[in-house]
């Protein structure tokens, strides 16, 4: 991405160390849950790689086309998923009784993330390096579209975080002490560290 050093650099880090502790959560989960912060992981630290200043590393061409195979492979399992969940209706139901209501909704935002991934690869891919950086490049209204709904998501993470964390906080005195991947303020901390990033990285077109 092109873009000031700083902040590039910042976003990296940000992007990895979410990553990181996505990798955490995937040794500790199970079923669907690992298969997901598998999923987060992968896309924690290609969002870092795509966020390294171009003034150290300029990828070459054929990196953004890879990129947007490897997040198209990455999409194939939230897009089953969002699709047999969408054709049961009954099964929505029953895994939102068992799950919660945030179950169906969080294949259909790996779906989304795993989409924006491809999207911005192929972007990048397409335009000239002079262009990267300057909000001319990807098509406005999908790039619009993405930046509300990340931004959106942002909002309601964030807000859902706050009691979470106080939740967590008042249990903290408790008998035992969740390990750090079975902690769900940091899970959603994760997931709204990448919103936050994503939606720098659309800005960044």
């Amino acid at each position: 991405m092109h873009g000031p050093a700083f902040s590039g650099w910042l976003l990296v880090a940000l992007c990895a160390v979410t990553g990181a502790y996505c990798l955490v959560r995937m040794r500790g989960g199970a079923g669907d849950e690992r298969g997901a912060a598998g999923g987060e992981a992968l896309m924690g630290f290609g969002m870092a790689a795509m966020a390294v200043p171009t003034a150290v590393f300029t990828p070459p061409s054929w990196a953004w086309p890879v990129y947007a195979v490897v997040f198209g492979a990455a999409a194939v399992p939230a897009l089953w998923a969002a699709r047999a969940l969408l054709m049961d209706l009954r099964s929505v139901a029953a895994e939102i009784h068992q799950k919660g209501p945030r179950a169906g909704a969080h294949h259909l935002h790996h779906l989304v993330g795993a989409g924006a991934m491809v999207y911005m690869s192929v972007v990048m891919a397409g335009a000239p390096a002079h262009a990267h950086g300057q909000g001319g490049s990807g098509v406005p209204l999908l790039t619009g579209a993405l930046l509300l709904y990340f931004a959106g998501y942002v909002l309601l993470t964030g807000v859902r975080l706050v009691p979470v964390a106080a939740v967590a906080g008042s249990g903290a005195g408790g008998g035992g002490s969740a390990g750090w991947g079975d902690r769900p303020e940091l899970a959603r901390a994760c997931r709204l560290s990448m919103g936050i990033s994503m939606v720098a990285m659309l800005l960044s077109l």
